[in-house]
């Protein structure tokens, strides 16, 4: 297909993928290979990186035949384009790798992506020009941000992760003006809380896991969620007492969750090791008074 009307932009599609089309501004993770004419060997690809990172379209990605035929794509979708200079390097090249006036072609695969252009466009605004946006896009906002987040996440990046969390929970401060908002509101922020909990969980950093829980036991004190994070943080800081509490109450709530009767015994095992230790380091402090008697 000539992408381009020109000649310039030409595609085979390789494998065809599934949903929507790659919107304009899009973050993607892409794998990618681009080769000279005549060239068996790429002169560049991550094709060897298991987890592409996330790319923006007019950011990350600014060569303009490869913007356009992204733009063909779908997620999953495998392609090959052929580019002339004008959409590719031009008439100067790239020395040494690329000659001047060089036709390439790069062979593409679409893994994932993220519409992620009105939450970049809003973040590049000023504190006072976000407040004037209605809830809706703010809301749509922080659902992308959290999304960004959940992508991350998936892939074990978890400070990348978290600093997506914390940019949706920031903007979500704003003060409702019917019961109804409040309630929106509350679930969007909900959703994050529970997911910086796990975040900060992953990193080891149990104090801000049981802080966020804690905050979203706030919005909803029945939550089990929120309560197992709690206990989770608790027992990593070896909290037993408060430990046990958050997970009773969890259990309370949902008495057949693996998860949540899991971790009672591990608690239950690490207080049984935990009362050992004592026990063994008491014995030690006083040995030397029981024999001297």
């Amino acid at each position: 297909r000539d992408l381009s009307s020109d000649g310039g932009v030409r595609k085979e599609e390789l494998r065809p993928g599934s949903g929507q089309v790659v919107p304009p501004g899009a973050s993607l993770a892409v794998k990618y290979s681009g080769y000279l004419e005549h060239c068996d060997e790429p002169f560049c690809t991550n094709c060897y990186n298991k987890s592409p990172s996330l790319m923006k379209l007019g950011k990350d990605i600014t060569l303009l035949g490869l913007e356009i035929g992204l733009l063909t794509m779908k997620k999953g979708e495998v392609a090959r384009f052929v580019f002339t200079p004008d959409y590719a390097y031009g008439q100067q090249g790239c020395p040494p790798l690329i000659p001047p006036n060089a036709t390439v072609m790069f062979e593409v695969e679409v893994l994932d992506f993220l519409d992620s252009d009105e939450s970049d466009a809003f973040f590049a605004l000023t504190a006072e020009q976000q407040d004037t946006f209605p809830l809706q896009k703010v809301l749509k906002v922080a659902d992308t941000e959290r999304e960004f987040g959940n992508y991350l996440y998936r892939k074990q990046q978890f400070e990348g992760a978290k600093d997506r969390y914390k940019r949706a929970f920031s903007i979500l401060g704003r003060s409702p003006s019917s019961e109804a908002e409040q309630c929106q509101i509350d679930t969007s922020k909900l959703l994050v809380l529970l997911n910086l909990s796990l975040t900060y969980l992953k990193l080891e950093r149990p104090a801000q896991a049981l802080a966020y829980g804690e905050k979203a036991l706030e919005i909803d004190r029945r939550n089990a969620k929120a309560l197992f994070r709690c206990g989770q943080a608790c027992l990593c800081m070896t909290e037993y007492e408060k430990a046990r509490d958050f997970l009773v109450r969890a259990q309370h709530i949902q008495p057949f969750n693996h998860d949540i009767n899991n971790e009672l015994k591990k608690l239950a095992s690490c207080y049984r090791d935990y009362v050992e230790k004592e026990k063994e380091m008491c014995c030690r402090m006083f040995a030397p008074l029981n024999s001297s008697s």
